[in-house]
C-alpha cells in the first residue's frame, strides 16, 4: 500500500491518494485501475477490492496499480465533487499550482498515469439514473478497440474525448485508457461488479499480464454502438416508464409516459430512434427537458444477445466519459 499525500482540511486532517500496487515476479506491463473519479460513483470501489483478492494476480506479469478512491474528498460527503464544487474529470492533466481538483489531477497525472501503458477507469451513472453495464472508447485506437473487446461489457460505445477528461490527458500523453460504466451512484451492482472484476482480468489476460483464462470465458457478444443520445421529457409530471435498461426499442414506440399529478394530461415519450437503452433515470417525477432514457444506436439488423438485454453473466448532446448531469 502507498500513500501519496494530496492535502491537509482545514481541521488539520490529512488527505492522501492511496494505491495498492502489485508487481508480478516476471516482466511485462504496466496498467492502473482507478474507481471514485467522482467520489459518489462508489462502484469502482467494490470492483477493486474484488480485483485484489482474485487468485489470478499471484501470477502477475508485470504491475498493477489499483487506486479505489480517486476523489476522496468526494468519497467521505457522498459527492460528485470536490470541496470546491469542481468536477475532477474536467480538470486533467492539472497543474501543481492550481486549484485543488487541478493540483489532485495533476498528481494522478504524475504518479499514477504516467508509470502505466494502459489505464481502466471505473464509473457509474449519475445520481438517481442507471447504466448499462458498457465500455466507453474514443475511435482513435485500435489497440483500445481489441481491449474493449477482450472486456466483454454488454455493450461498446464509441464517445468523443471531452476537455479535461482523464482519458482525454492520458490519450495526449499516448496511453490508451478504457471506461466501464455501470450501475448507479452510491449504490452497489452485484452483476455490474461481477462484469465489472472479470472484464479487468481478461483486459490483463490480452495484454499478457494474467496467464490463466480460467474462470474468464464470457457468454456475452458485446454490442457496438457509434452514436447515442437522450430521451427528454415532454412535460413535467410524473414518470411511468416501461422500458428498463437493456431493452431494444423501436422508432415512435413508446417507452414511457408522463402524467399530470391531477390526472388532468397525460403525454407519451416516443424513441426518437431505434436502439438499445444502456442508461435511464430512476426517478418517477420529471421536470420538461429532463434526460430520461439513454438510447445507443445499434444496426438494425442485430438481434441483441439476451445476456446483453439482461445486464449479466453466467455466474457460477454528445456522449462522453461518463453521464453528464444535463
Amino acid at each position: 500500500m502507498v500513500d501519496i499525500p494530496v492535502s491537509v482540511l482545514s481541521d488539520h486532517t490529512p488527505m492522501a491518494l492511496s494505491a495498492q500496487v502489485v508487481h508480478g515476479r516476471r516482466e511485462g506491463p504496466c496498467a492502473f485501475v482507478s474507481g471514485a473519479i467522482h467520489g459518489d460513483e462508489i462502484i469502482g470501489v467494490e470492483i477493486i477490492r474484488r480485483l485484489l483478492r482474485t487468485p489470478q494476480l499471484k501470477s502477475l506479469r508485470g504491475t498493477l496499480i489499483c487506486v479505489p478512491i480517486v476523489n476522496t474528498f468526494g468519497f467521505i460527503n457522498h459527492s460528485r465533487y470536490l470541496p470546491d464544487r469542481r468536477d475532477l474529470n474536467r480538470s486533467f492533466p492539472g497543474a501543481s499550482t492550481g486549484s485543488l481538483a487541478a493540483r489532485l489531477a495533476r498528481l494522478f497525472i504524475d504518479e499514477i498515469v504516467s508509470r502505466c501503458e494502459v489505464g481502466i477507469d471505473l464509473h457509474s451513472a449519475a445520481e438517481h439514473r442507471v447504466n448499462l453495464p458498457q465500455i466507453r472508447i474514443d475511435a482513435g485506437s485500435k489497440r483500445v478497440h481489441k481491449l474493449a473487446e477482450a472486456f466483454a461489457a454488454p455493450v461498446i460505445v464509441q464517445s468523443k474525448l471531452r476537455d479535461g477528461s482523464l482519458r482525454m490527458a492520458a490519450r495526449e500523453m499516448g496511453k490508451d485508457v478504457l471506461v466501464y460504466e455501470a450501475g448507479e451512484a452510491l449504490r452497489f451492482d452485484e452483476q455490474a461488479i461481477r462484469i465489472g472484476v472479470k472484464g479487468i482480468l481478461r483486459v490483463l489476460h490480452e495484454l499478457g499480464m494474467v496467464t490463466s483464462e480460467k474462470g474468464l470465458t464470457s457468454k456475452i457478444r458485446p454490442v457496438v454502438s457509434k452514436r447515442s443520445a437522450w430521451e427528454r421529457a415532454p412535460m413535467g409530471g410524473v414518470l411511468r416508464a416501461y422500458k428498463a435498461a437493456g431493452e431494444q426499442v423501436e422508432k415512435g414506440e413508446i417507452i414511457a409516459v408522463i402524467a399530470d399529478p391531477l390526472g388532468e394530461r397525460e403525454e407519451a415519450v416516443q424513441a426518437a430512434h431505434a436502439g438499445l437503452i444502456i442508461g435511464r433515470t430512476m426517478l418517477p417525477i420529471v421536470n420538461e427537458g429532463d434526460a430520461l432514457f439513454h438510447i445507443a444506436e445499434i444496426s438494425r439488423s442485430l438481434k441483441v444477445d439476451p445476456l446483453v438485454r439482461m445486464g449479466e453473466e453466467t455466474e457460477g448532446d454528445p456522449l462522453f466519459d461518463e453521464d453528464e448531469i444535463l
